[in-house]
């Protein structure tokens, strides 16, 4: 199984330790300006006396102390934080000689902004800029009302600096709040397709049934006065067909109508998702056995019955492994009748489970457990090893990513129990639990 990348370094930092990062580079900076570097007859701005003495240099440490403390807040503590990083840029100044805060002693700040604007509310990021624009208005005031000289231009200079960052935070925030809402939008679009998919399927699994029952009733009126033992027959064949179906509906509409299930899939990846009950899952997108990636086998193709059920999981093996995946199909207990709802469905989320083994995982061959010894449910298992050497995985970001999805609204609807996540020897496992209705037989 490849290793999972790692985050490029400049996101595995938090933006507390880019502001302490931005201040280092401003103290530096400022340095730099008040000597001689090579290539200068003079500095180009001449250090002011109290930063040469022990008060100056107290107050540098204690600014920087400030900062510190505000970075590590800023994940957090927002307010506060900033609030650190704007009173350590005026005590850093202060020594400076300067008649307004420096650019450089507003980095640290500008990097606060731009954290705070694009990861909480607007309401907060709208109050940070006011408090980071009104500091620098209020620092020039008091210059101005004080009758010392003020560095207007220079204050506005850097006021747009800060305006910059925090539009481009908001830029950011607005990004991740549409692609969530992408995200939240998709996902429910594949619960309701989903759904239809097992509507339509349902409604075919009636038509079926009600053709039974008009069949049978029509050979128990023709033969009544004749045979009545076969018409006895016929009509118990009715009563079953009828109970049967009416149990599929009940199961069916009663899920249907409930409220949509939370889900949280992560379409960034073709392994990456959710699970339920707080497991770890890993979303491998895909539609049942489509045409992307390897050559996959139709879904409804030939040698597959129209309504099939796991009598058809050999068939649905050969056909994978004409795509190049052996399937090894292991059948645990001995096999009980299933209502037709359940057979199809199980016979889907397998043909999904090998769907995306087929298109995403970069495996061989996978094996599909299905055990009956529990007489109250079906246990349903696919699993893979993990891709062969050379075999490239499909990229993070292809395929809708929501195969998972469509598994796991069928296992609910039956009121069943799902889980899907990486095999702790490498591969890719999905098991299901569906329960049985007691009595249940099939036709």
């Amino acid at each position: 199984m490849s290793a999972t990348p790692s985050a490029p370094f400049y996101k595995r930092v938090a933006p507390g330790g880019w502001a302490a990062v931005a201040w280092g580079a401003g103290i530096a900076f400022t340095a730099l300006l008040r000597i001689r570097v090579p290539g200068q007859e003079e500095p180009d701005v001449f250090p002011g006396f109290v930063i040469l003495r022990w008060d100056g240099l107290a107050m540098l440490a204690v600014s920087t102390l400030l900062t510190l403390r505000g970075g590590a807040l800023l994940a957090r503590r927002p307010t506060a934080a900033l609030n650190h990083l704007l009173v350590a840029s005026v005590i850093a100044s202060t020594p400076l000689g300067v008649t307004a805060i420096p650019f450089a002693q507003y980095l640290a700040v500008d990097v606060a902004l731009y954290a705070i604007a694009a990861a909480r509310p607007r309401p907060e990021a709208w109050r940070a800029l006011l408090l980071a624009l009104g500091l620098l208005v209020a620092y020039v005031a008091v210059r101005l009302l004080a009758g010392w000289s003020a560095g207007t231009t220079s204050t506005l200079a850097v006021a747009l600096t800060a305006l910059v960052a925090w539009l481009l935070g908001r830029s950011e925030g607005q990004a991740r709040e549409y692609a969530e809402r992408s995200r939240a939008q998709a996902a429910e679009q594949a619960v309701t397709a989903e759904r239809l998919r097992i509507a339509r399927e349902m409604h075919d699994t009636v038509a079926h049934s009600i053709g039974i029952v008009a069949l049978q009733a029509g050979a128990a009126r023709r033969v009544i006065a004749t045979q009545p033992e076969a018409a006895r027959q016929a009509l118990a064949e009715i009563e079953t067909a009828s109970r049967e179906t009416l149990a599929g509906l009940r199961r069916m509409v009663g899920a249907l109508r409930t409220a949509d299930p939370e889900t949280d899939p992560d379409p960034d990846g073709d392994r990456g998702g959710n699970g339920d009950r707080g497991g770890e899952v890993e979303e491998r997108p895909g539609t049942p056995l489509g045409t992307t990636g390897r050559t996959a086998v139709s879904a409804e193709g030939p040698g597959l019955p129209e309504m099939p059920g796991l009598a058809a999981l050999d068939r649905l093996a050969e056909l994978t492994g004409n795509a190049g995946v052996r399937v090894a199909v292991r059948r645990v207990g001995a096999p009980s009748p299933l209502p037709p709802d359940i057979d199809l469905s199980a016979f889907r989320i397998v043909q999904e489970s090998v769907t995306n083994v087929v298109r995403h995982s970069g495996a061989d061959s996978c094996t599909v457990t299905v055990d009956h010894r529990d007489p109250e449910s079906l246990a349903l298992t696919v699993e893979d090893r993990g891709p062969v050497p050379g075999h490239a995985r499909v990229s993070p970001g292809s395929g809708s990513g929501y195969g998972l999805t469509g598994m796991r609204e069928r296992v609910a609807v039956l009121h069943g129990e799902f889980s899907a996540g990486p095999r702790p020897g490498g591969g890719f496992r999905v098991t299901a639990r569906l329960p049985l209705p007691t009595g249940a037989t099939a036709r």
